[in-house]
């Protein structure tokens, strides 16, 4: 024990509460981990994975690198210097993440994570691994019981991590945003290293270190920046929710004014405000087709919100329709930003909960959700493509928006059609692009609605489409291309998902690369930092 200190049990105590707070922490930082990379590279199993990585790898840094510099000190004001340290490199994430994850993006989502993350993060959870074994050593050296002493140390640590995994989980991350989060930790861990100084040492110059988080306070997400072409680019709204980063963003260009809505960089939806109609093609595609294919429906279910526009339409045809996302926020945006109202009902849910628990019927199920760049795997399973039969009428169509590729690397595609084969009796692929073109211009990657049906072959007639309904820049494009379908080779690989395997993530790992290049290409990098 540092035998300057005067008051043993006050000392413990602290040492106790330090325990707590760089258990907490350390948690804190994680989670809000996926926050920070989540935009560049998706919130997938691999940014997951890089955290999880990250974490255990400068923790087992810290824990070993810690425990000899604890060995060679003689009291505990190494100990408060790390915490201090730790302090101002979590104060430093948002101003370096920018700039590392444009660096990284390159490296491919893998690598690209792993490093961002690295680079990023490793700094501070480091430092945070180094005070486990410091305040072990110098309460051993007080208390008799090394083993009680270890034990309780350690369960204080892991206390103070649910607490932080908690509170950031349920409540911070909405209330706070996540840089007010990073300064929020900083503080504390320079706080936390202050008082020590002050009042086990009494060195109170040591409080001019209470400056630093000032210096490098968070500034307002505000943004306006000028295209190369000239277009005016203005965030208008910025927000982290429980489930991703939401922006929404106006372009504005001479008489245009476009309005898209993002979340963790992946466009939801956008809207020309000149005459508020849809500028995604596939919206067209899930509106008009199961539309024919049904045109005697009344009642609607839409899974995934985003700006709100294929509800609104449905609810213009009148056709009763019910909306389920699980962000509460997603409801208030597409009210306030796009033009939403809906005579059904507004419910905040996880979709294969409400599909579980309801036993109401629909014409017509609409399934537009996306996480990251995926729609989640609990959604494209057998077992889930048998709950939205079960929920859908006689003459009931699904219709589904599906991100994915019909050329290479289309394991995975192929496999979520063979799977709906094995719960529908039919199932139609409508790509909502040029087949020779697609993403990239590479040809077959891009947007496809997929539509499935029981019963007997229903047939879709573009000529039947009201044009005056289609914006009017798109209208001789989807003209076009609506009525074209495409059907894999039989001999194409696929598997039937299900519950207990759905490797969708591993299997379509190109195909996200190169969905995050393209809106690289076509976003201002800025809107996503």
């Amino acid at each position: 024990m540092d035998s300057t200190i005067h008051s043993p049990r006050l000392f413990i105590s602290y040492l106790m509460l330090t325990a707590v707070i760089s258990g907490a922490l350390v948690m804190v930082i994680q989670v809000l981990g996926s926050r920070v990379i989540g935009p560049f590279f998706g919130v997938s199993l691999y940014v997951w994975t890089s955290l999880i990585t990250v974490t255990l790898i400068a923790l087992s840094l810290g824990y070993a690198l810690g425990g000899i510099y604890a060995d060679r000190s003689k009291n505990a004001d190494p100990l408060f210097i790390i915490i201090l340290l730790s302090g101002v490199a979590v104060l430093f994430i948002p101003l370096i993440k920018g700039a590392i994850l444009v660096l990284t993006m390159p490296l491919g989502l893998r690598a690209g994570a792993f490093s961002s993350t690295l680079i990023i993060f490793g700094p501070s959870l480091f430092l945070l691994g180094c005070v486990s074994p410091f305040l072990i050593k110098i309460a051993a050296s007080e208390l008799k019981n090394i083993g009680r002493t270890v034990g309780g140390f350690y369960a204080l640590s892991t206390f103070g991590s649910v607490i932080g995994t908690f509170l950031t989980g349920f409540f911070l991350i909405a209330y706070l945003g996540v840089d007010k989060i990073f300064w929020a930790t900083g503080i504390l861990l320079i706080l936390l290293s202050v008082c020590y100084f002050i009042i086990f040492k009494k060195k109170w110059a040591v409080a001019v270190c209470l400056v630093v988080p000032m210096l490098l306070s968070p500034t307002e997400r505000t943004l306006s920046l000028q295209a190369s072409d000239g277009t005016n680019i203005d965030r208008i709204f910025v927000k982290d929710s429980f489930y991703g980063q939401l922006n929404v963003v106006d372009y504005k260009h001479s008489e245009k004014h476009i309005r898209e809505l993002m979340i963790d960089g992946l466009i939801q939806g956008g809207i020309d405000m000149t005459n508020m109609m849809s500028i995604n093609r596939y919206h067209y595609f899930l509106q008009f087709i199961p539309a024919q294919l049904n045109p005697n429906g009344k009642r609607c279910l839409v899974i995934g919100l985003g700006a709100g526009l294929i509800p609104r339409w449905y609810e213009k045809q009148g056709v009763i329709t019910d909306v389920v996302d699980i962000d509460p926020l997603i409801f208030d945006i597409a009210k306030n930003y796009f033009d939403f109202e809906l005579t059904g009902d507004a419910i905040v849910s996880d979709a294969r909960y409400y599909l579980s628990n309801i036993q109401q019927q629909y014409d017509y199920l609409i399934l537009d959700v996306f996480s990251g760049d995926l729609t989640p795997g609990h959604l494209v399973s057998r077992e889930a493509f048998e709950l939205m039969s079960q929920r859908l009428n006689a003459n009931g169509i699904l219709a589904m928006n599906l991100i994915g590729s019909i050329k290479k690397n289309n394991y995975m595609t192929a496999s979520i059609i063979k799977t709906l084969q094995a719960v529908f009796d039919h199932v139609e692929i409508y790509p909502a692009f040029d087949l020779d073109t697609g993403l990239e211009g590479k040809g077959g990657v891009g947007n496809f609605a997929v539509v499935a049906y029981q019963g007997e072959k229903l047939h879709f007639d573009y000529r039947k489409i009201n044009v005056a309904m289609i914006h009017p820049e798109l209208q001789s494009n989807i003209i076009k291309n609506i009525g074209q379908q495409y059907k894999f080779d039989e001999n194409q690989p696929a598997i039937v998902l299900t519950d207990d395997f759905n490797p969708i993530d591993f299997y379509d790992i190109v195909l996200r690369e190169k969905i995050r290049k393209n809106l690289l290409d076509y976003l201002d990098r800025e809107l996503l930092i």
